[in-house]
């Protein structure tokens, strides 16, 4: 008796020791969108200090953080780094799926309840460098596709609502996703030039939004171009300005500089260079001052999503002019956020997070000079493929078997759904054993295996069934070669594009700092789904729901 009452006051004054400690004014989370775990460090020695510098040497840095799942696409990777969970539990298996009830083509976070609330802000269905959006149906965006709660919702609940939680990006689902369920999400919408919202969040903009909105942001790129930040004789990939490989879009080029011509795509362009994150840097310190974030007792949090790595890689690719000269201005930009951060709320009362939604692979254009295999596959030609027409004839299909390729999904028509359960087993196996022998294919997984968990014991087929969603995967799931992707967004060529559970796209950084953070390289393989529940440990709140993660243990000995 005695010792049980010893046993429950040890536990007791440990809890309220903990809840005493100090907590974070702020947590500001910076997500770089494509930032492969390599590339910062290309270039280190070229950075200046307060960026880049300052969170690898006088941070915590996990040199070998990976994402758990096959499909490293930019929603499924912001919302594992949001709730700690993998894709089988938060939801989010791509930026867009096929919805099995409908037939429709679904964009990860639209939602038809809920509106934007600028009217000339909807979506633009001809824009052809980010064909996720062509997707969408509506303009509509919430985060109620997303299953699980995050770290931000989690963090509201603690504080019984009074922690303010934004997030921003140039992609509605960059800060969407981590906003979460409980705070507010503010993007650049394209078509309106402006940063904007939906009604799920709240009924108006608020006046100093509408304010910014008006003064003009985007005059100063206006009969502009994307120019190098320095001298190209101090550039380590001078060399690289027009390769072959690149993508030449019209009116932008291969070759710097590159015009942000005015007219339909002016924004677009925008996007497609350093102009995009310097918006998001610029709109989110203007979200800080208006809303005092980090000016009170209570943790707050801001999630900055910085996007023009990824539209710059898949142009250009991660080796090249464009992309040195990208990262370059980003580590002023993260300089710059630390550094008005520090005067607003002090980075000793500031709980600074870094990574990434997912990395790159290199070129096949690149790799190929290199004499390194690499090649682009075409999926959307396999529908009409004689094999196909094949198998087509041998189970007497009237319409087609494979209704499309939506990366990375293989989804069957109507008329194969309509099949006896052992009609369609058999159709399956015939399909996988066909598209597995398909040149430039690794892998390819039947949903039915994935749900039986009938798969071998390797990391590459966990990766797959850590993205395996019963409601919302596809078919079959294709693993293509290392190396080997699909070059084809909807018409519209690339360089390079990132989805496989290979280590070049789910290899991205991990770093804490700031708020009494040591400064050390911890090499262990770690969890990207550990950042969310190390977040909630150091704050003493829940572990987001769907949380399946490991605790950081070097950040919480600090």
């Amino acid at each position: 008796m005695i010792k049980q009452i010893f046993t429950c006051a040890l536990v007791a004054s440990i809890f309220t020791s903990f809840a005493a400690e100090k907590k974070p004014k702020l947590v500001l989370q910076i997500t770089v969108d494509q930032l492969r775990a390599d590339l910062p460090l290309r270039y280190m020695h070229n950075f200046k200090d307060g960026g880049f510098r300052y969170l690898y040497e006088e941070g915590t840095v996990y040199t070998d953080a990976h994402h758990p799942h096959a499909n490293t696409e930019t929603i499924v990777g912001h919302t594992t780094l949001a709730t700690g969970a993998t894709p089988s539990v938060h939801g989010m298996i791509g930026n867009v799926w096929v919805d099995r009830a409908t037939g429709k083509t679904t964009y990860n976070i639209e939602d038809p309840n809920y509106h934007l609330l600028s009217k000339n802000a909807d979506v633009d269905q001809k824009n052809e460098i980010d064909p996720t959006q062509k997707a969408a149906s509506t303009d509509g965006r919430s985060p109620m596709g997303i299953l699980s709660t995050t770290f931000s919702d989690e963090l509201a609940i603690f504080t019984k609502g009074q922690s303010k939680v934004f997030g921003v990006s140039v992609k509605d689902r960059g800060a969407v996703s981590m906003a979460g369920h409980a705070g507010k999400a503010y993007w650049f919408s394209k078509k309106a030039g402006s940063f904007v919202t939906s009604n799920y969040y709240q009924e108006k903009y608020p006046a100093w939004l509408e304010t910014w909105n008006s003064s003009g942001i985007l005059d100063k790129y206006k009969g502009q171009s994307w120019t190098l930040s320095k001298d190209k004789s101090e550039y380590e990939l001078a060399h690289m300005d027009d390769v072959p490989w690149e993508t030449d879009l019209a009116g932008f080029g291969k070759k710097f500089p590159h015009p942000w011509k005015e007219g339909k795509y002016f924004t677009t362009l925008l996007t497609l260079s350093p102009a995009g994150d310097e918006l998001t840097l610029n709109f989110a310190k203007e979200l800080m001052k208006q809303e005092k974030v980090g000016q009170d007792n209570v943790t707050d949090y801001l999630s900055v999503s910085f996007s023009s790595t990824d539209y710059v890689g898949h142009i250009f690719g991660p080796s090249s002019l464009e992309m040195e000269d990208n990262l370059y201005q980003l580590d002023g930009f993260i300089a710059n956020l630390l550094e008005y951060v520090d005067d607003t709320v002090g980075l000793e009362n500031t709980l600074v997070v870094l990574s990434s939604d997912h990395g790159a692979p290199e070129v096949p254009g690149y790799l190929n000079s290199l004499k390194i295999p690499a090649k682009f596959i075409h999926p959307c030609e396999w529908p009409n493929d004689s094999a196909i027409k094949s198998l087509e004839k041998e189970f007497d299909i009237k319409t087609k078997l494979i209704e499309k390729y939506q990366h990375p999904y293989v989804y069957f028509s109507k008329e194969v759904y309509s099949r006896s359960d052992k009609e369609r087993l058999a159709i399956e196996k015939a399909a996988v054993d066909y598209l597995t022998k398909i040149n430039g294919v690794n892998l390819a997984i039947s949903s039915r295996a994935l749900e039986n968990n009938a798969l071998p014991n390797t990391a590459i087929h966990k990766a797959v069934l850590n993205n395996f969603h019963p409601e919302r995967s596809g078919d079959i799931y294709i693993v293509f070669d290392s190396n080997c992707f699909i070059n084809d967004f909807d018409g519209l060529e690339v360089a390079c594009t990132h989805g496989s559970p290979w280590a070049y796209d789910t290899h991205v950084p991990l770093i804490f700092a700031g708020f009494g953070i040591d400064d050390q390289k911890v090499p262990r393989r770690v969890s990207t789904c550990d950042l969310a529940l190390t977040l909630s440990n150091i704050i003493g709140c829940r572990p987001p729901s769907g949380s399946v993660a490991n605790v950081l243990e070097e950040v919480l000995e600090d």
